[in-house]
């Protein structure tokens, strides 16, 4: 089968355009500073309102990977205001004091819920990544991990990446690789049983997202991830 393709999105004209460019899903994200922000609840309802694909708005309301439980009411209520206005999942990521998986607030958050999430590339910034993917495994409603390998992106990460897929099909499962993600990446990734990917600046312009996602970058990467799926399946 052709593999996943995510859009990050930041506006309803990029989710319009990201789904005529043939993604398969958006996650959504507010203000694009440091590892990005909660989009405005109106904001994300025009994005939900210009298409018909899913969309997985951010949970973060502050830079950094790092939370506290005085953050939690106000996730709380985002998520239920998301979840009105048709989001089909989250996604989020939590690190403790010890740069490990903040199993506490992730649990919180999601335990409750009946929904899809995608940990974020928080699991690049963890110190010991073979127990922060044990913990991530046992985790209620998880299906995808976005991952670059490394905090330095997938030029850093990839070999890392790709041992980390062979090693269990389970873990290939739940990769969806993004950072610094090219077009050679792709092979080498989906040869590791790798099938979802993310791509953000590399669908706009010049690769900045001061400008607005392109369709026929889009669908560059949907063309690409199809043949990748035509060659799997023969």
């Amino acid at each position: 089968m052709s593999g996943l393709l995510e859009v990050v999105v930041v506006t309803a004209e990029d989710a319009r355009r990201a789904e005529e460019g043939g993604a398969d899903r958006l996650m959504m994200v507010g203000e694009l500073t440091g590892q990005g922000r909660s989009p405005e609840p109106a904001a994300f309802r025009r994005a939900r309102e210009a298409c018909t694909i899913p969309i997985r708005p951010l949970l973060r309301l502050r830079d950094g990977y790092r939370s506290d439980g005085g953050e939690i009411t106000r996730l709380r209520g985002l998520i239920e205001t998301y979840l009105t206005d048709g989001a089909e999942g989250f996604v989020l990521g939590f690190l403790d004091g010890y740069s490990q998986v903040d199993i506490e607030i992730v649990r919180t958050l999601t335990d409750d819920g009946y929904w899809p999430w995608t940990f974020d590339h928080a699991i690049d910034r963890c110190l010991d990544m073979d127990d922060a993917w044990t913990q991530l495994e046992t985790m209620r409603g998880l299906d995808q991990v976005l991952t670059a390998g490394s905090g330095r992106g997938l030029e850093q990460g990839l070999d890392d990446l790709i041992a980390r897929a062979r090693s269990d099909p389970k873990i290939a499962e739940l990769i969806m690789a993004g950072g610094g993600l090219v077009p050679e990446h792709v092979a080498w990734l989906s040869r590791a049983g790798i099938v979802a990917f993310q791509v953000g600046s590399q669908v706009r312009p010049g690769g900045s997202f001061a400008a607005d996602v392109d369709t026929s970058l889009v669908r560059g990467w949907r063309i690409l991830l199809d043949a990748e799926g035509m060659r799997r399946a023969g």
